[in-house]
């Protein structure tokens, strides 16, 4: 007897929610001839579509945000920067994928948040409608969300920051990286912590919140330089010359132009001045990470260049 009670006291709670709403229920009570059952039914009615509608609305949100993610994570090409060649294309290439990774990443974590957002909203808009308080419900969640983040703020914050780094493409599995705690090549990076490996191999698991500043050496592209100390009474004229020509010499060599080099290298001139030499400095732009190889093979070929031509180096300049 308590249970028909209760079963007619929900019915008539939800025939009194059904009047209240004047729009879809109120519609619908009025196609049945404003029937007995009809709020009932009306209301059963209303709940089937507000939960069609919430999946709708879902797919569209996830539909929006793939397209909205992949579209930020679009760069333009460095080929558009640097001469044509096959080292550009394939830092293209390596930029695509990065992209492509953060743009899975970025999308798979605001799918779960528009699902949340959506289906949490129409559950607690169905509850309403089953006449069930929701009041007691959300001042427990909020209660609940309070101690959470007091608990776990650390976390909330690391969460954050990774995000963000996601979003921005800071640094990605592959880069080497200044982390201020740690410097070494990226192994995994999660939405909490960026696993590192120093020249050493020891691992270092860094916290994504704590991470102040990066320094990225592998990120579009590096640069090679070496500072060529030669005597203070060196003719100038001639040791540019010498160092213009191994810029052309490896400029010219396929084995660096592609798949090392992506510019012309540069000679600077006298990059300094002191009491017993004068320092030149010649640099190159090179793929991500290919700076060390270019360095020594431009230190070789100096060195080389400069015995030809009967100039010495200053030691400790």
């Amino acid at each position: 007897m308590s249970d028909l009670l209760d079963v007619d006291k929900v019915s008539s709670k939800m025939a009194e929610t059904c009047q209240s709403d004047t729009v879809l229920c109120g519609m619908f009570v009025r196609w049945f001839d404003n029937a007995v059952w009809a709020p009932i039914v009306a209301s059963l009615i209303t709940i089937v579509l507000i939960l069609v509608v919430a999946f709708v609305i879902r797919n569209l949100a996830h539909r929006l945000i793939t397209r909205v993610v992949n579209s930020a994570a679009t760069g333009g090409s460095l080929t558009n920067r640097f001469r044509k060649n096959a080292a550009t294309d394939s830092i293209d290439v390596l930029l695509h994928e990065r992209r492509k990774q953060r743009a899975e990443t970025m999308g798979s974590v605001l799918r779960h948040i528009a699902s949340i957002v959506i289906l949490g909203t129409a559950a607690l808009t169905v509850l309403d409608r089953l006449t069930i308080p929701i009041a007691p419900l959300l001042t427990s969640v909020g209660i609940l969300g309070v101690a959470i983040g007091f608990g776990a703020q650390e976390l909330v914050k690391d969460f954050i920051a990774g995000m963000f780094m996601l979003l921005e493409d800071q640094y990605g599995v592959g880069d080497v990286i200044d982390a201020g705690a740690a410097v070494g090549t990226v192994e995994a990076v999660t939405l909490r912590v960026t696993r590192l490996r120093d020249a050493d191999g020891r691992v270092w698991y860094i916290r994504n919140g704590t991470i102040t500043r990066v320094g990225n050496e592998s990120q579009g592209w590096s640069r090679a330089y070496l500072d060529v100390p030669v005597p203070y009474e060196s003719d100038v004229t001639t040791v540019r010359v010498v160092l213009e020509h191994v810029a052309e010499e490896i400029w010219a060599d396929p084995e660096f132009r592609e798949s090392m080099i992506v510019e012309h290298p540069s000679v600077f001139g006298v990059e300094q001045l002191s009491d017993s030499a004068l320092v030149f400095r010649i640099t190159a732009k090179t793929l991500p990470s290919r700076q060390a190889e270019v360095a020594r093979e431009l230190r070789l070929r100096v060195k080389t260049a400069l015995d030809a031509a009967d100039i010495s180096m200053v030691a400790g300049a």
